[in-house]
């Protein structure tokens, strides 16, 4: 980095967090956002604001003991990272993934914390989860293991600190789960404490489809703007085959696309003629089976095992809706070659530092998944709204608000990216649209 004090924020990460590659990426790409305006605000460095803003509040690591249904005791890991709460409480996931550890809870709460800032709702930002793989696991043993989850939890959220939410592995069974045991505990209906939650006891329409048709609302404007088109009648390329990628490929085809190729996490299928959703639902949703299967149920179709070359196939829009760098420079010029004129990012930071830049090096917009797929969490903040006025909207009335709101979150960060000189990376735009409206609160709060 050119800037001395940029550099020396970066050098202190790397050196109290050596082993954590995940987190030092997005610090790495945060921190080049900054380039262009940091000598503009001396303030920062005086007030230690950068220091503050890539070292979380809090970090909690706590032992998961929960019964097997052979009865014998297994331990996990668990983790709750409380990044920033100058805008509002602490908001954000748990995942629950055997590859979860401190460096990717790290970089996804600092993520949600400049994702949040983005909303326009008063969120902080936060992240948790656990190394437990509900994979293979009985209904039983998913029960136990969140209630023994929750029961460390619970002692460190609350609607006015910190308020967990559904990611990978963690849907509205195991949100379920989890809100009866902190009700237990709390002997308190604490429907804001916890979202995601079932539509029976506080949970709110759209908000499983939030991420993902939030996605192509986000792309929507992107194209618009960036690409003078649309949807219609572009082929579609979404990886993965989980609530985010599932309602992102109805919204694609709502909105006049062709998804020809999802994926799981052990290969991918290829569909032509169009991916027929209702059999990936069915598949993914209520048989809780592999992608593989919709290759033996649909003729034409094609699977192949393994991730790594479902960019060999054209397309005119890429949505990677999978896991963290998941695209790497050698897959971006897979998509590169194949004729793409746009990427949104539906997962956590599913492209390497390096596939980014040669993306935008060959004129291809990219949509940070801090914008792009803050569909979730802000349907999760409409979710915590509707419960403290105790009552419910209509799914018109919640998809109508979240519209609005990635419409706003296109708009703050391309304005942002013109006024720094960079028009149409939005990469620098979401990060310094977030980063000055959360800086500025911090300042404003003095040292904390």
């Amino acid at each position: 980095m050119k800037n001395a004090y940029l550099q020396k924020v970066y050098d202190e990460v790397l050196k109290r967090d050596p082993d954590a590659p995940e987190f030092q990426q997005c610090i790495r790409e945060f921190l080049e956002s900054l380039e262009p305006i940091v000598d503009d605000h001396p303030e920062w460095e005086k007030n230690g604001i950068l220091e503050r803003f890539v070292e979380p509040d809090r970090t909690v690591t706590f032992r998961v003991a929960w019964v097997d249904d052979e009865g014998k005791v297994q331990v996990n890991r668990g983790y709750r990272v409380q990044y920033n709460s100058a805008i509002g409480p602490y908001k954000g996931g748990l995942r629950f993934h055997p590859s979860v550890n401190l460096s990717i809870i790290k970089f996804l709460g600092f993520e949600m914390n400049l994702k949040n800032g983005l909303t326009t709702l008063p969120m902080g930002g936060g992240k948790g989860g656990s190394d437990f793989d509900p994979h293979g696991k009985s209904d039983g043993e998913i029960m136990r293991f969140c209630q023994a989850f929750m029961t460390e939890l619970t002692r460190h959220i609350g609607q006015f600190t910190d308020i967990p939410a559904g990611d990978i592995g963690v849907g509205a069974r195991e949100i379920g789960y989890m809100f009866g045991q902190l009700k237990r505990i709390k002997n308190q209906f604490e429907g804001a404490t916890l979202t995601g939650k079932g539509l029976t006891f506080g949970g709110s329409l759209a908000r499983t489809e939030a991420t993902g048709y939030g996605i192509c609302y986000f792309t929507e404007e992107m194209l618009k703007t960036l690409c003078d088109t649309d949807f219609n009648g572009k082929t579609v390329i979404i990886t993965g085959s989980g609530n985010v990628a599932i309602f992102c490929a109805e919204k694609v085809m709502q909105l006049g696309g062709k998804v020809v190729a999802m994926s799981d996490s052990n290969g991918y299928i290829h569909d032509p003629r169009g991916i027929d959703l209702d059999v990936v639902k069915d598949i993914k949703l209520n048989r809780r089976a592999r992608i593989r299967v919709y290759a033996d149920e649909v003729p034409g179709s094609v699977y192949t095992e393994g991730c790594r070359n479902i960019w060999d196939i054209p397309c005119q829009i890429a949505l990677p809706c999978a896991t963290q760098n998941e695209v790497d420079a050698e897959e971006a010029k897979k998509i590169i070659a194949g004729g793409a004129i746009a990427l949104a990012e539906g997962a956590n930071m599913p492209c390497t530092i390096e596939a980014v830049e040669l993306l935008h090096a060959a004129g291809i917009p990219v949509g940070p998944a801090k914008a792009a797929n803050a569909g979730g969490v802000s349907t999760s903040g409409l979710e915590m709204t509707q419960n403290s006025m105790r009552l419910s909207w209509s799914f018109e009335e919640v998809d109508e608000r979240l519209h609005g709101i990635m419409r706003n979150i296109f708009k703050a960060a391309y304005d942002a990216s013109v006024a720094v000189g960079k028009p149409g990376n939005l990469v620098v735009g979401a990060n310094v649209a977030s980063f000055l409206k959360i800086s500025e609160a911090m300042l404003a709060q003095g040292v904390m």
